[in-house]
């Protein structure tokens, strides 16, 4: 199994140790959702009258469906795997360790704590920061996990468009396009619209 999944990590582009990689796969899995919730318990009686008579299905997954929670937890073991500690933030700024926790105490890198801090790597290009960086970082919604901006970061958004096509806005900053467009466009993560 160890070389199979070697040959899938490699595959993809991640340089990976196999047993490193399932380990994180099994540190995913724990921080989300029981694996059989009852959807139900989540909502009041009348809420779920409501949301049943609406013809929403709010029984717990039996267990012969799917897990649905499998795709979360690959996205977010390789979110793990791909990201920077911050010694590796800062060699690839070139600058002190101590630069890179002042940005992310100032909100011009972001990460996570994890046995240290962990920095998505879609907010580095090169030697250097994605173009614009700052200004998308000050309009995302505080309650918004690295999860989701990273999906929404490589993620092709219609209102970006590079050659006739919806671009990421990873791709539209990388192409000097303007960070205003990609920070109104963050803002909205977690609305219903």
């Amino acid at each position: 199994m160890s070389v199979a999944l070697e040959n899938v990590l490699a595959r993809a582009g991640l340089k990976a140790d196999a047993n490193a990689f399932l380990t994180l796969v099994e540190d995913a899995a724990r921080r989300l959702s029981p694996p059989n919730p009852d959807p139900a318990h989540y909502f009041s009686p009348d809420q779920v009258a409501a949301l049943t008579e609406a013809g929403l299905d709010l029984s717990p997954r039996g267990e012969d469906e799917p897990d649905f929670r499998a795709r979360t937890v690959a996205v977010h073991a390789v979110l793990a795997d791909s990201a920077l500690s911050v010694g590796q933030a800062a060699e690839l700024l070139n600058v002190d360790d101590s630069r890179i926790r002042h940005r992310l105490n100032e909100g011009r890198l972001t990460g996570w704590k994890d046995q240290g801090w962990r920095l998505p790597a879609w907010q580095f290009s090169g030697s250097g920061v994605l173009p614009g960086l700052e200004v998308v970082l000050r309009s995302v919604p505080a309650d918004q996990p690295a999860l989701v901006v990273a999906a929404f970061m490589n993620t092709p958004q219609a209102d970006l468009v590079i050659s006739d096509r919806p671009a990421t806005p990873r791709q539209w900053l990388l192409a000097g396009g303007e960070p205003g467009q990609v920070a109104r466009l963050v803002a909205m993560l977690g609305s219903p619209f």
